[in-house]
């Protein structure tokens, strides 16, 4: 059942927080952060890094708002391409768009990215007892009949335990299996998806951990997907093209509310390459059964509008990735953090009314 809570949400752009500084991992950008505040309280963002040949770093940098807009500092990196699922021999490779929860039921940080090694990109999982230092778990297992291994991306935790479809309490997260044409050609594959019906294109899933594996062993039972659920497709309105989980969802009144992404054809002009945008949505989860979807934006929240969302790596794209509640600012704020056109990291307050 979708659209059974309604409230208006508004965002507020608050500018440009990272910019590519000349340091040769960040020539081709640094976009699509997670974020989390340590146990002190201070905010780290993790973005994406870009060397040379498309070759990706996850970053450590904290971060203080100011009254001239964000103050940064890079403390290295989270994580870089050394497991063998992270590397391969030929250019495009290493550890991208991860995201970050703080999970109370194994007072761990738990870190999702995506590991883009000689398989092509897999969910892999990174773990830290103070968001600073971070020690790889291995990549997402979905070995279970009638569960779908491959190309998969946008991985990121549920904070609190929540009941599967089958009943099971569990640790949950975001998923989006890739259809292989995509992965291999992604534009030139459009008029194929666009074929299809919306639920067979490429869209967003919950997958299941039973809750008592991770208690047995926080390492290896992070890794046992039991279950999966399609819980959100691309639709007409916005999105039709395919969409995938954003941030990692947080507990609001109504249930689980996350930031997600969307992707549409905007220029059919050119077939052998046309224009995209990516966009920006709010999704609500039920609060036990998160493949029950409440609400979901029936416009985007944010789309590409200024200079650095639209021209970049690659051009239009808003793609949220972190989020930080704001209860100091009010107990309905939360910050998003996104990537811009593929190059810079942006901020946006968004506030449900």
């Amino acid at each position: 059942m979708i659209d059974t809570v309604h409230f208006d949400a508004a965002a507020e752009r608050l500018g440009v927080v990272l910019s590519p500084d000349g340091d040769p991992n960040e020539i081709e950008g640094v976009l699509n952060p997670a974020s989390a505040r340590d146990r002190s309280g201070q905010l780290l963002l993790y973005p994406r890094t870009v060397q040379k040949g498309n070759i990706s770093r996850v970053g450590r940098v904290a971060v203080n708002e100011n009254a001239d807009g964000f103050g940064v500092r890079r403390e290295g990196y989270a994580l870089q391409p050394e497991a063998p699922y992270e590397l391969r021999p030929s250019p495009g490779y290493g550890c991208e768009d991860a995201r970050v929860t703080f999970v109370p039921a194994i007072d761990r940080y738990v870190m999702a990215y995506t590991a883009y090694g000689p398989s092509g990109p897999r969910i892999a999982v990174a773990v830290s007892d103070d968001a600073h230092q971070w020690e790889r778990v291995g990549l997402m297992n979905f070995n279970v009949p009638g569960l779908t291994a491959g190309d998969d991306k946008d991985g990121a935790f549920f904070p609190e335990p929540v009941m599967s479809p089958d009943g099971v309490e569990s640790l949950a997260f975001y998923h989006r299996p890739m259809l292989h044409l995509s992965a291999v050609d992604g534009r030139a594959a459009i008029p194929m998806i666009e074929s299809m019906p919306f639920e067979d294109r490429e869209s967003i899933r919950i997958g299941y951990i039973p809750l008592d594996r991770v208690k047995r062993d926080p390492m290896l039972g992070l890794l046992e997907c039991a279950e999966s659920a399609l819980v959100l497709s691309p639709d007409a309105n916005w999105g039709s093209l395919k969409i995938g989980g954003g941030t990692p969802p947080v507990r609001i009144a109504e249930g689980w509310m996350s930031i997600f992404h969307g992707v549409d054809v905007v220029d059919h002009r050119r077939r052998t390459r046309p224009k995209l945008r990516y966009s920006a949505g709010i999704v609500v989860h039920d609060a036990v059964e998160p493949h029950r979807v409440l609400y979901r934006s029936p416009r985007p929240l944010l789309e590409p509008q200024t200079e650095s969302e639209r021209a970049g790596i690659v051009d239009n794209v808003v793609f949220p990735t972190g989020i930080d509640p704001r209860p100091d600012l009010g107990a309905r704020i939360f910050d998003t953090y996104y990537g811009m056109a593929d190059f810079r990291v942006g901020a946006a307050r968004v506030t449900l009314r």
